[in-house]
């Protein structure tokens, strides 16, 4: 049974940074493209950002250009967001999710909470 586990989320001050990291198992990791969504209270789950099965294609939602960083390790299974700059904005349960082909998003993890305070 395919399962992607979030970690890294928390509490942090506006201008701080977490990482965020998922590691799936059951599942043949380096030929699903992995994405970030979040969902904030009251809201609907929104795409963050994705990359591809090798790595060498991001894509990021406007609002957090220049702020996070997706990333991936095909020999550990885990995708990773780095995220720098954060603002009270970004708080919401982070998501990642394991899709093929782009776009087609066919697991998920259970989410993990992010808090930033101002």
């Amino acid at each position: 049974q395919v399962q992607l586990v979030e970690s890294g989320g928390g509490l942090v001050q506006a201008g701080g940074s977490l990482r965020l990291s998922c590691a799936a198992s059951e599942l043949t990791f380096s030929s699903y493209t992995m994405g970030w969504f979040r969902q904030a209270p009251g809201k609907e789950r929104e795409f963050v950002a994705r990359i591809s099965w090798t790595g060498g294609s991001t894509y990021y939602v406007d609002s957090v250009k220049g702020r996070f960083t997706i990333s991936r390790d095909n020999a550990k299974n885990t995708v990773y967001l780095q995220m720098n700059s954060l603002k009270p904005e970004d708080t919401a349960v982070y998501y990642c999710a394991a899709g093929r082909p782009v776009g087609v998003w066919t697991y998920w993890g259970q989410g993990t909470q992010v808090t930033v305070s101002s």
